[in-house]
């Protein structure tokens, strides 16, 4: 008798280590996920669309094109959440995976239970849509969000985010003119507590200041020791 094959959502994951593809494999299809895994930078950058992946798990190091370069074609259609697997204690390459779109990142080696519990808070993170929709007027506009399309708009321009941008912007917009700290940003718009030495939340912060309005003009203003706050005010009814 055939088992059954999982139904859940669909996990690219790309990898040119097939020891590790397939220990991947087994692990997220036993947790009902099902997975398309790929060998190489080439054929993933041509094939994702056609899989519709709900998430993907990109390695940076990779044969032929690496995974910044991937991830680089895949931002510039889709906003499908993205994990990069990245050599420990090399920094340059999460920031840069950060700086680039990547909403998560993992240093190799891990434990593959650890993967399977940031894809879940990554998807969580993505599925749930909270209200109201949102809405500030900030120094540079009328800043508008869209949950369902996961979509920012200033003066009805959209602005370029990635999954995890848009969660910290759309907590930013909900308290707009308060100081948020960074242990409320990482919980609601993360999905996990801050780490003293992690630098994710930075990055994003960074990247949606410079997609606002540049560093020196962005209403995203951080307040040492709390937090960052949005500068700006609910629009008039």
């Amino acid at each position: 008798m055939s088992e059954k094959a999982p139904a859940g959502p669909n996990i690219a994951v790309v990898d040119d280590d097939a020891s590790l593809r397939e220990m991947l494999g087994e692990y997220l299809a036993a947790e009902g996920f099902r997975v398309f895994p790929f060998a190489d930078g080439e054929a993933a950058a041509a094939r994702l669309a056609a899989v519709s992946p709900d998430l993907v798990v990109l390695d940076v190091m990779l044969p032929g094109i690496d995974g910044f370069e991937v991830l680089r074609r895949l931002r510039a259609r889709s906003a499908v959440p993205v994990i990069m697997l990245t050599a420990r204690g090399d920094d340059v390459d999460r920031i840069v995976g950060l700086e680039i779109g990547a909403d998560d990142y993992l240093p190799k080696p891990f434990n593959p239970r650890e993967l399977v519990a940031r894809v879940r808070a990554v998807l969580r993170r993505v599925a749930a849509i909270p209200a109201p929709a949102g809405a500030v007027v900030i120094p540079q506009g009328r800043l508008e969000l869209f949950p369902r399309r996961l979509e920012a708009t200033l003066d009805g321009g959209v602005i370029g985010l990635t999954a995890a941008e848009f969660r910290l912007l759309e907590v930013l917009v909900d308290r707009a003119g308060e100081v948020v700290t960074r242990e409320t940003l990482c919980r609601r718009a993360l999905g996990r507590r801050p780490h003293p030495l992690e630098r994710a939340l930075d990055t994003h912060v960074s990247n949606l200041r410079r997609k606002l309005g540049g560093s020196g003009d962005s209403p995203i203003r951080g307040v040492r020791g709390r937090g960052y706050q949005l500068l700006g005010e609910a629009p008039p009814a």
